[in-house]
């Protein structure tokens, strides 16, 4: 039995003061056959509930002392949401009026966050390209410069961002191992957690310390296509239609001796096992950086140490990566196992070998052809190269139209995308929600459509 820390608790001026110092846990179920030490660092434990309270925090600092924030200001940010409410828990509590603008992926709960904290939040769609006006960073500019006494944070280039885990992070890893610390793990969205820290252990060790990175397997930071994936708050998306990829400043690549490219599968089969294994509840990039920690340590030794970070809880994420009705929608295991019939058991080899998508890029003729005698067939964002469907950019569908010029691009005559059901999902939770509809539905494992089938098979057999 372990006892309790009898340390008093600190008394504190401000909300600021509580966040960082925050524990590290060493792994010891997941970690099966492994003989290095891994030990996950809680983010999730600062007052704001992720790690981004510590980029808010020396970002708001660094504009007050600039002069570009001052009282009765007002904090504009783009952010997934963790971001948004660091700078919310601090500016809230100096005074400060906070807008944030997320994309609609961003879960529930963290939109329900903002907005505990008095945020005025703005949605606005995801995966659109760089300079298209609904971008995240488009709507935050704007809405920035048209509000007086307005500050943009602009965390993915403001150099407060990987200062304060240079300051902070990294400081902190070392004194917690007594400088035993050998391969430091951080996801890369921003970029500003693993670029500081990460360069604070490489100076402090004299270069011992190995610094590498997560990534969503198709994210461009790793060598990926861009094209989208399911985890929040990590990786970089990258739209077909962007002319010019700039990569943000607050990442310094140099740092990074290595990316480990994570499937959303791994990544959120690895939180259910962390929650039931290990009795952390960990959030969905914290899948993927824990993934890329244990293939890491896999190949290491008895005295190594791999010290990774978990950047958020599982709370902000319970109506997702924890949710079943989530997860067998898009195709992924369930929390809950189950014994009823599942989609995936309709699935016939011949509806993945006759499966077609257009893409956006078609011609309404090169569409048709396409099409063949099917009654609809989902429209995917065109690319570069050829990849696996994703369902997150099937963009709508393609039905016979006969008013429609066959040179027309298809993308201007879309109909609605084809409803969508996973192979994990139980049939009768796919018919609840497929409801009166009746055409074409597409079939997804892992977030990926992999076959074309009827409603009226999924109904039949729930029946």
């Amino acid at each position: 039995m372990t006892a309790l820390d009898s340390t008093p608790a600190a008394l504190l001026d401000s909300v600021a003061g509580a966040i960082g110092n925050t524990p590290l846990v060493r792994l010891r179920r997941v970690t099966e056959g492994v003989t290095a030490a891994v030990y996950v660092k809680l983010e999730y434990l600062n007052p704001g509930g992720s790690v981004k309270d510590r980029a808010a925090l020396w970002m708001l600092d660094a504009a007050e002392t600039a002069g570009d924030l001052r009282p009765g200001g007002t904090v504009v940010e783009a952010s997934s949401g963790n971001t948004g409410i660091g700078l919310a828990a601090v500016a809230v509590a100096r005074g400060y009026r906070t807008i944030v603008v997320v994309p609609d992926k961003s879960s529930a709960e963290k939109v329900a966050l903002l907005r505990a904290y008095g945020v005025q939040v703005h949605v606005t769609p995801g995966g659109r390209p760089v300079g298209h006006p609904e971008h995240l960073r488009s709507v935050a500019l704007g809405l920035a410069e048209s509000i007086p006494g307005a500050w943009f944070a602009g965390q993915y280039d403001n150099p407060a961002n990987p200062a304060a885990h240079y300051a902070t992070t990294g400081p902190e890893i070392w004194a917690a191992t007594g400088g035993r610390v050998t391969h430091y793990v951080a996801g890369v969205g921003t970029g500003g957690t693993i670029s500081g820290a990460g360069e604070y252990l490489k100076e402090v060790s004299d270069g011992r310390v190995r610094v590498i990175g997560a990534d969503p397997e198709t994210s461009v930071y790793g060598g990926g296509d861009g094209r989208a994936w399911y985890v929040e708050s990590v990786g970089h998306y990258l739209h077909p239609d962007t002319e010019e990829d700039l990569w943000p400043t607050s990442y310094h690549p140099e740092v990074v001796d290595g990316i480990e490219s994570i499937p959303d599968l791994e990544s959120i089969t690895l939180l259910h096992r962390l929650a039931r294994e290990e009795g952390l509840l960990l959030g969905g990039s914290s899948g993927t950086s824990v993934a890329a920690a244990l293939r890491v340590a896999r190949g290491l030794g008895p005295d190594d140490v791999v010290v990774v970070i978990a950047p958020d809880s599982g709370r902000s994420y319970l109506s997702k990566y924890y949710n079943d009705a989530w997860l067998g929608q898009w195709g992924f295991p369930l929390v809950t196992a189950t014994s009823a019939p599942v989609v995936g058991d309709l699935v016939a080899p011949g509806d993945g070998e006759s499966f077609a998508v257009i893409p956006s890029n078609a011609t309404v003729a090169e569409a048709t052809a396409l099409l063949g005698d099917r009654a609809a067939l989902p429209v995917q964002l065109a690319r570069a190269k050829s990849g696996a469907p994703v369902a997150a950019e099937l963009i709508g569908s393609f039905a016979s139209n006969s008013t429609a010029s066959t040179e027309d691009p298809v993308r201007d005559h879309l109909a609605p995308a084809l409803p969508v059901v996973g192979v994990t999902e139980p049939i009768d939770a796919a018919r609840e929600r497929l409801g009166e509809y009746r055409g074409p539905v597409a079939v997804v494992r892992a977030g990926v459509a992999v076959a074309l089938i009827d409603a009226d098979r999924v109904v039949a057999t729930a029946l």
